[in-house]
Order: C-alpha cells, then sequence, then structure tokens
C-alpha cells in the first residue's frame, strides 16, 4: 500500500470553490477508483485556507490511475486560480498500524 498526504493552501476567499471541487474529485474517486481504499479531505481547524488530502492506495498502479485520469487533470486545471501557492505532496509507504 502507498499513501499520499497533500496538504494545500487556498486563497482566501476561495474556500467554498475549492470545497465544491474536493467534493467533487471524492465523488469521482468514490465511483471510479476500486484500488483507492481511502481518500479523505480535510480543513485545518486553526486556519481555514489550509486543506489535507488523506489518500491511501491499494498499489502504485492505483495511485498511477488516480494521478494520471482525466478527472484528476480537471481538477488540477480549476485549482489555478485557487490556490496560494503550490500543493505539498508527500508519500509514504506503510510500515505498521491498527485498523
Amino acid at each position: 500500500m502507498m499513501t499520499v498526504i497533500a496538504k494545500l493552501k487556498v486563497q482566501p476567499g476561495k474556500e467554498a470553490e475549492f470545497e465544491r471541487g474536493a467534493r467533487e474529485m471524492v465523488a469521482h474517486v468514490k465511483a471510479h477508483e476500486p484500488g483507492t481504499l481511502t481518500y479523505v479531505v480535510h480543513r485545518a481547524v486553526a486556519d481555514p485556507t489550509l486543506f489535507c488530502f488523506y489518500e491511501i492506495y491499494a498499489d502504485e498502479a492505483a495511485f498511477t490511475t488516480h494521478s494520471s485520469s482525466d478527472r484528476m487533470r480537471q481538477f488540477g486545471k480549476s485549482l489555478g486560480g485557487v490556490l496560494d501557492g503550490r500543493p505539498e505532496i508527500t508519500m509514504f509507504t506503510e510500515i505498521d498500524g491498527k485498523r
């Protein structure tokens, strides 16, 4: 399994626009990406302009399916006028845990 954590800073006043797009992306993942095991978007409590995606993929192929999908490209393009800087994306491999 592989985990991705993506932090995105949104321009003040653009939070609702980002959230709409993020919800659409989550709906797409739920309907079309069985290899995406977890795909959750969060908003920071202390900073309403900071969002985080927490994503778990069954394997690298599932991640590639997600990241190269037309819907992901559309979502990325839609963020152009919304984000305040570049996303911070970190990839992890699981060591141990509790489910």
